[in-house]
């Protein structure tokens, strides 16, 4: 098998015994993002000089006896262009902050260099992660590697693209109502939300501060585990941080590969069926719900009844907290300033900076929030919002008393074309029905690889939910089911 088809885990233990070197395995990868991303896009910034330089000295460590930094040292990752890393510019998508060299590391930027993960480059992504297609970057859209025609989910379409077409072993994300899932449900990849609060938000340029949440991507749910546990743990510098141990999601990945699911109880969502999904997702989850069922899991329908109005109440939540942390993007500090010429005040250098600097989809949900936020609505929008959410948090909670994990669709349908719903927000942000939920209670979910749609060959995600700090839970079910399942990802067309 070539390099670049081969798990994480496998080429951290060739790296390791030194039948493969950590700059032969980067190398690769770097050629085959020469080879392939001029048509799929998933990379905005390529570090190959930094990325040998580290692949390096893993190696060099590695041949003067000392232990590996971590079980994934040696092994190319795609970062996603929403964490400051200061030795490559992070725009977030935007032409905001095109350029921008930022002075510091993210705290899950600084822990990929102390596991000695080497960093390829930063992924393309909606921009500042607004968007369930990567068509909203400033940079131009990032395609599918199953059909170059259609998107790769979003906002982290370049994460789970680059994963896809093969260059990058391992990437990371960022999931605010679903950015790491659905493009992880769309790709036949792994995509992980853990916990809010169980990866450091540190460095992680905020869209919603209530609701982001940075997460592991990757080609297996072994891959995923070991990547989650590197990245995961409390942090001082950020104050939502959680302040307990990573939950044991790789020996509980482990556990699942062996296939067996006797005791454990598994609610399928009565709410996230019917009219609007694909039937071709529909036919794919239950046979995933049939597999689970095989492999011993006791399956018991869960009504989760405030779950359909999750979608307007995140699209109240999420804009009011985006104008709020979008107002630091002001043509005063840093970023994209124009119309500096000395004739405008500093009030239409602003206004004349931000109409430049942000696209369409951030100005509409800046304008939104704004609303929301403004005197006599604040009560009736933002504030309803979030009794909303409290209802929803219950949902989970009562669920959770019946069912280890709930399962279902990760999204309606399967990849759209490109440009098929850029005019039509409402149908935009519907792909994100099944994943929301999860970010307004602050749970655990992930998107895993279910089989391919029969309607159009495209792949299809099995989403797994589980409490908060019980993310080993879904890390258990999801490895059982692609054990016994296989994984769609090796039959991905070649580019």
């Amino acid at each position: 098998m070539s390099i670049i088809r081969q798990t994480a885990a496998d080429l951290a233990a060739k790296i390791h015994s030194g039948e493969l070197s950590s700059v032969e395995v980067t190398q690769a990868h770097l050629d085959r993002i020469a080879e392939v991303d001029s048509s799929v896009h998933a990379f905005l910034h390529v570090n190959a000089e930094g990325a040998l330089k580290a692949a390096k000295a893993v190696d060099d460590d590695i041949a003067a006896g000392k232990a590996p930094a971590s079980p994934l040292a040696g092994v190319p990752l795609a970062l996603k262009d929403v964490f400051t890393t200061k030795d490559m510019p992070t725009t977030c998508g935007s032409k905001m902050l095109e350029g921008w060299r930022p002075p510091y590391d993210a705290t899950l930027t600084r822990k990929l260099r102390e596991a000695g993960i080497v960093i390829l480059g930063k992924t393309n992504m909606d921009e500042f992660a607004m968007g369930s297609s990567t068509e909203n970057s400033a940079y131009g859209p990032t395609r599918n590697p199953w059909d170059l025609d259609r998107i790769p989910g979003g906002s982290g379409g370049g994460s789970s693209a680059a994963l896809a077409a093969f260059e990058a072993p391992l990437s990371i994300g960022t999931d605010t109502g679903g950015s790491i899932r659905q493009p992880g449900a769309v790709t036949g990849t792994v995509g992980v939300k853990p916990t809010y609060g169980g990866v450091s938000r540190y460095g992680l340029v905020a869209f919603s501060s209530s609701l982001d949440q940075g997460g592991p991507c990757a080609r297996t749910v072994l891959d995923a585990a070991l990547l989650h546990e590197i990245i995961g743990g409390h942090d001082p510098l950020d104050s939502t941080s959680i302040d307990a141990p990573v939950p044991a999601v790789v020996e509980a990945a482990r556990l699942g590969a062996q296939g067996d699911l006797t005791g454990v109880r598994v609610g399928v969502v009565r709410e996230f069926s019917g009219d609007g999904y694909a039937g071709g997702v529909e036919r794919a989850f239950q046979a995933a719900v049939s597999q689970l069922k095989a492999l011993g899991a006791e399956v018991i329908e869960v009504s989760c009844p405030n779950f359909v109005y999750a979608l307007p109440a995140y699209y109240l939540i999420a804009p009011s907290e985006c104008s709020s942390n979008l107002a630091r993007f002001d043509a005063m500090r840093y970023g994209l300033r124009v119309a500096d010429d000395g004739a405008h005040s500093a009030e239409e250098v602003m206004s004349l900076t931000r109409e430049a600097g942000f696209g369409a989809e951030v100005k509409r949900r800046i304008m939104l929030g704004t609303y929301a936020l403004s005197a006599g609505y604040y009560d009736a929008y933002y504030g309803s919002a979030q009794k909303v959410r409290t209802l929803i948090t219950q949902d989970f909670t009562k669920a959770f008393e019946q069912v280890d994990v709930l399962v279902s669709p990760t999204t309606p349908t399967t990849a759209f074309k490109i440009g098929e719903r850029a005019d039509d927000p409402m149908a935009m942000y519907l792909a994100d029905l099944c994943t929301i939920p999860s970010n307004l209670a602050g749970n655990a979910g992930m998107s895993v690889p279910c089989g391919l749609s029969d309607e159009d060959g495209l792949p299809v995600g099995l989403q797994i939910m589980a409490p908060a700090m019980a993310d080993d839970r879904m890390y258990r079910v999801a490895a059982a089911y692609e054990a016994a399942a296989g994984g769609v990802i090796e039959r991905a067309p070649q580019l």
